[in-house]
């Protein structure tokens, strides 16, 4: 058997490295691609969290030509506490004069074959109960989320040529509700609900990750 001159054999030894070598390359690339796409992840919901935060807190309780409110769940008619202290507080805000009109949203489960079975027309109820002249209420009945909501709340706005909305919901709830009226070209203002002492830490978290989650996918174009 002849003896192998060196250079050959560096030449194989570097043959036998290759196949190696490119796969921790490889490895390497794809655990940095994963840490990067992390980060930009942790980023992302970070900045969310912290504008979903700040947005909460945010009141604009300023005149405006209607006040809406955001629908929220209702029972056989009568309103869940959590709708119930919405439109109470939106009542507070028109019987302050701060607009001259109500705006009730929201469809529900029973909507589609009967719209009095509707968070809006609920709010209707509501409204009319304490007072309200029905000519100052507006009930829109067929939407089934914020979206649907927005786009509704869009086409009256312009309908009846609202230029200022005075918005009433959750706080978590009015940022995801600013944007999305912000893309319509929809001049608002917040003013979220009182929070009840009640609602605990995971409540609120659950809010959080379903805002967080509710916008990431509309920014998406996934929702």
């Amino acid at each position: 058997m002849r003896d192998m001159p060196p250079e050959e054999r560096d030449w194989e030894d570097a043959d036998d490295r290759k196949p190696g070598s490119m796969r921790g390359i490889l490895r390497r690339i794809l655990r940095g691609m994963v840490t990067l796409a992390l980060l930009v992840c942790f980023a992302w919901f970070w900045w969310l969290f912290i504008e979903i935060r700040e947005t909460s807190y945010t009141i604009q309780t300023l005149p405006a030509d209607a006040i809406a409110v955001f629908g929220a769940a209702e029972y056989n008619g009568r309103p869940s506490p959590v709708l119930n202290a919405r439109l109470e507080h939106a009542l507070d805000l028109y019987r302050r004069g701060l607009a001259p009109l109500l705006i009730s949203l929201g469809g529900g489960a029973g909507s589609q074959s009967d719209p009095q079975s509707s968070e809006g027309a609920v709010g209707r109820d509501f409204f009319l109960t304490h007072g309200v002249p029905d000519r100052r209420i507006i009930a829109e009945t067929t939407s089934s989320d914020t979206e649907e909501s927005v786009d509704r709340l869009t086409a009256i706005a312009r309908e009846n040529h609202l230029r200022t909305i005075l918005v009433v919901s959750d706080g978590t709830h009015m940022f995801r509700i600013r944007e999305l009226c912000r893309a319509q070209g929809l001049h608002v203002l917040l003013s979220p609900r009182e929070t009840g002492k009640s609602v605990g830490q995971l409540e609120i978290a659950e809010r959080y990750l379903h805002e967080m989650a509710s916008y990431t996918l509309w920014r998406l174009h996934l929702h």
